[in-house]
């Protein structure tokens, strides 16, 4: 069998995770407790660590393995900006988080077909651009698929469709229909062209796959492949220089606190559909009353790897909070990352409410 396994026996359609409707962070409850709902100090301006930065960074340095974190709110209103961070630039493997650079540039393309000269008003143009059929068949079939379910589900299926199930249930083969219409390589010119150059993508799902699989011709990868015996090749590690899915803290809050208020758009209704579609998906389990929350998580467990991360955006009343939490551990350091998934959706929620009791209105 084709096998992306941890070190137990574990089923080919259950060895490999990435992302789904897993883990949308990376904190455990108990690490930040009472205490932390407790805390009292202010925000100060700049990058000072005050209280509440010193309370979140101390909770998240206690997980296993590598980290990184950066948590920002931008000067609003006569209030200053606060930011909590640990290890901002280090390059970590975020897997599906790396699908919110895949919607954004998405929207941007069908944004280009728009007229706002035209009689049609703008929000129906771009509805029926995300109503476009794609192919759904054996060419773009990829593991970790809940929603398309390969091979059981063929056909065609619209661009809003597919969307919705790359965001919102992380579906790989949603994902790989999406890069083959806009195009991998337009992707990474859009992520380097804002300015972030530690953030690559793969071509798509499929190949990642085949690649850290260990299959040799990894560039050719068949659905057919993964239905048959393991590859005598080598597995690669999941962060690599090859194909790989990567980022670090502050290139996640930068992208997502400029996409989230309008930057990379020309018209509100693309806004709009970014913002929904982001609204969908794993944020929707950590965020606390009063807060509208925008993000995309990931996670993975291969070859003893193991990955949780969340990015995005909270709008706390009155004001915009911009996040990326990042882990990634080995076995030596830890359980694999469905263990720690109701612990850490806990630990996130409490995290959220702080940042909207001291930091919203």
């Amino acid at each position: 069998m084709f096998g992306i396994t941890t070190q137990r026996t574990v089923s080919r359609r259950t060895a490999l995770r990435s992302g789904g409707a897993s883990l949308a962070a990376t904190f455990g409850a108990a690490a930040l407790g009472r205490r932390a709902l407790a805390q009292e100090a202010t925000p100060a301006a700049g990058l000072i660590q005050d209280g509440l930065s010193q309370e979140i960074v101390e909770s998240f340095s206690v997980l296993p393995g590598q980290k990184a974190l950066r948590i920002w709110a931008p000067p609003d209103a006569g209030r200053p900006a606060w930011s909590a961070e640990h290890n901002p630039d280090d390059q970590l493997f975020i897997a599906s988080a790396f699908k919110g650079f895949v919607l954004a540039e998405c929207l941007r393309l069908e944004e280009e077909s728009l007229d706002p000269k035209d009689s049609i008003p703008l929000a129906d143009q771009l509805a029926a651009r995300l109503g476009q059929p794609l192919p759904l068949d054996e060419t773009v079939f990829s593991l970790g698929s809940p929603v398309f379910d390969p091979p059981h589900l063929t056909g065609t299926v619209s661009l809003r469709t597919a969307l919705e199930a790359m965001i919102t249930h992380s579906d790989n083969t949603a994902t790989d229909i999406v890069l083959r219409h806009v195009g991998p390589e337009r992707v990474q010119a859009f992520i380097e062209g804002i300015g972030l150059q530690q953030s690559p993508i793969p071509t798509s799902t499929r190949q990642f796959f085949g690649f850290v699989g260990g299959l040799p011709d990894w560039e050719a990868t068949t659905w057919a492949q993964f239905q048959g015996e393991s590859p005598a090749g080598d597995q690669h590690p999941i962060l690599n220089d090859t194909i790989t899915m990567a980022s670090t803290a502050n290139e996640l809050v930068s992208f997502y606190s400029r996409a989230l208020p309008g930057e990379f758009f020309h018209f509100a209704e693309t806004l709009t559909e970014f913002r929904s579609i982001l609204a969908m998906g794993d944020i929707s389990v950590s965020v606390p009353l009063e807060v509208n929350g925008f993000g995309k998580g990931g996670s993975i467990d291969f070859g003893g790897s193991h990955v949780l991360t969340f990015a995005g955006g909270l709008y706390v009343p009155n004001r915009w909070v911009y996040f990326a939490l990042l882990t990634n551990w080995t076995d030596a350091e830890g359980g694999d990352s469905l263990e720690e998934r109701g612990p850490a959706i806990e630990g996130v929620r409490s995290i959220f409410t702080l940042l909207r009791d001291r930091l919203g209105a």
